[in-house]
């Protein structure tokens, strides 16, 4: 089974839904030790990056979520989750993150409207599983403010333009993570969930 962690954000529901939909067996799970027992791990999240971090040491899914990358269990990101794997944001000062990913989160630049929020184009980097048989530049879903700055170019798995080219997608070895929101993002939002299902099962 995919665990869907909970720790206090928002957005949980649609995203069991989507993977519901596709026929990929998840559930929201609230304890370490689920997590521990998945076979995949699914990081979601919307809201402030620092409120995130401290729910996730509080709940100790913070050291959940470095057991299932060294363990090598699929690991998806999703807007914040992708955030959160990276080693500190720039948000309302410093906070530092999970580490998992070198590299920084950084707020949009001033003169852009923020959030950045509606349809965007992804445009791959290279060759990812979780993008299996979708096109490139195809058009998901964006809804954030702020954005990573990898400090690997290798992770760099898709980039998109919003007044500047920014890291939407990354990936490495078990651990694949997107900005956008596939469950808000129509057909080809459900394929990269699906794939990821795929992926769990084939672990």
């Amino acid at each position: 089974m995919i665990a869907i962690i909970d720790y206090g954000v928002g957005n949980l529901r649609s995203v069991e839904k989507a993977f519901e939909k596709v026929g990929i067996k998840a559930g929201i799970v609230r304890d370490p030790g689920e997590v521990d027992r998945a076979d995949g791990v699914v990081l979601p999240g919307v809201g402030a990056f620092a409120d995130a971090m401290d729910n996730l040491k509080r709940a100790g899914m913070n050291l959940a979520v470095k057991r299932a990358v060294e363990d090598g269990r699929p690991l998806l990101g999703i807007c914040l989750g992708l955030q959160l794997l990276f080693e500190a944001s720039e948000e309302w000062g410093y906070s530092e993150g999970l580490g998992i990913f070198p590299g920084v989160v950084r707020r949009l630049p001033e003169g852009l409207k923020v959030p950045h929020m509606g349809w965007n184009q992804v445009k791959f980097r290279g060759i990812h599983p979780v993008f299996e048989g979708v096109p490139d530049n195809s058009a998901f879903y964006f809804v954030h403010s702020y954005y990573v700055d990898p400090a690997r170019e290798s992770v760099k798995a898709g980039v998109t333009d919003y007044g500047i080219e920014f890291t939407s997608a990354v990936g490495h070895r078990n651990v694949f993570a997107i900005q956008f929101h596939p469950e808000k993002s129509s057909a080809l939002g459900l394929r990269i969930l699906r794939n990821f299902g795929g992926i769990v099962e084939r672990c």
